[in-house]
């Protein structure tokens, strides 16, 4: 079988909302893989499930489990509305292919926790589902992430750096016939924090932070933290966060937009950091694109070639992505890859979910 029409379905840690985007993919003959987008959707979560998962972390074991079949439950339904809606035939379908909502992301210990059950999107949906695609490479000691890189290579070769811009950044690139990949630093989980004190869910065009100052003392201390001095691979979690960079904002004691300004530059300097090569072709996906004050300050201080692709690889790239790992998972082909994440081994991730019809 070398054609696939899968749902990805990506839930992102700055609870931006639910991503579904139904591709096509084709193999050709010489090996290599085309992809179309066909649909896509973002569905904004309810106020209260949004609020549930800001806050899940805190959740007690029973309450965490009924969150999942609550996600799941929104998953498979808001699938179904949106197959619904294009007027689809769930028949041509293979499978949806679902990244779930991460939780917990602690590798050190060997644990990392997505959430939106699987077996209840297919109950819902009668198709086919696979989900969980980290555990496996958590078992084999990796970090679970990322796991986009894959795509990357197959899907997205011509570029020379892929960077992701959602609520942390991450890159993929090839460095000696390998593929390496790892979280830079935070993005939209702390610039929209900050906003949400002014009022505004999130910085529109940057428009908060370009009133700021850079508050060097701030800069200096954020640029210190000790996750930027290890070498990869390496990935970050909200736990992380949490605990490394809200309290050295916080105790700055300046103003909301002189944080921004900040943490804008901050960012900007930790990519500038890896894609110091002049020339090159950087692609730059996700939410954060649309924040052109931070996309100015990147552009202004590289000598690379930054790449801004259509809206529709913008905010579906990584959904795209995940219904791509759910191809190679039916085909039983690695979707996941040691020098990525530092796992023993290659693995092929996902648990799949069979409907009973």
């Amino acid at each position: 079988m070398n054609t696939y029409n899968v749902i990805g379905i990506m839930s992102g840690t700055s609870l931006d909302g639910l991503d579904i985007c139904y591709c096509n993919f084709q193999l050709l003959k010489n090996k290599k893989w085309n992809f179309n987008i066909l649909l896509a959707s973002t569905i904004k979560y309810t106020s209260g499930l949004k609020n549930k998962l800001a806050q899940a972390k805190k959740l007690n074991g029973l309450d965490l489990m009924l969150l999942h079949n609550e996600l799941g439950n929104f998953i498979g339904n808001s699938i179904n509305d949106f197959v619904s809606k294009n007027k689809m035939n769930k028949k041509e379908i293979n499978c949806i292919s679902s990244h779930g909502h991460t939780i917990f992301h602690q590798p050190e210990i060997n644990l990392t926790t997505q959430i939106g059950n699987g077996a209840n999107i297919s109950t819902i949906t009668q198709l086919q589902v696979i989900c969980d695609f980290r555990a496996v490479d958590v078992a084999l000691k990796g970090q679970g992430a990322p796991l986009v890189p894959i795509g990357d290579e197959v899907l997205f070769s011509e570029y020379d750096y892929c960077i992701n811009l959602g609520g942390i950044a991450n890159i993929s690139y090839q460095l000696n016939k390998e593929r390496i990949a790892f979280d830079i630093c935070p993005v939209n989980i702390v610039l929209n924090k900050l906003a949400q004190k002014l009022g505004s869910d999130f910085d529109d065009k940057g428009q908060l932070a370009k009133t700021g100052n850079i508050n060097q003392k701030l800069l200096k201390k954020l640029n210190s933290l000790n996750y930027y001095k290890i070498a990869p691979p390496k990935s970050l979690g909200i736990e992380w966060i949490e605990k490394n960079i809200f309290p050295i904002i916080e105790a700055s004691n300046i103003s909301i937009e002189d944080q921004l300004r900040t943490f804008v530059e901050h960012i900007a300097l930790q990519i500038l950091k890896i894609i110091t090569a002049t020339n090159k072709n950087v692609l730059f996906t996700g939410g954060g694109t649309y924040n052109t004050f931070l996309m100015d300050c990147i552009s202004n201080l590289s000598t690379a070639k930054i790449i801004i692709p259509s809206k529709e690889i913008i905010e579906f790239k990584e959904a795209l992505i995940f219904a791509f790992l759910g191809v190679l998972r039916l085909r039983q082909e690695f979707n996941c890859l040691k020098s990525v994440t530092g796992a023993e081994k290659n693995s092929i991730g996902g648990c799949i979910y069979q409907p009973f019809l």
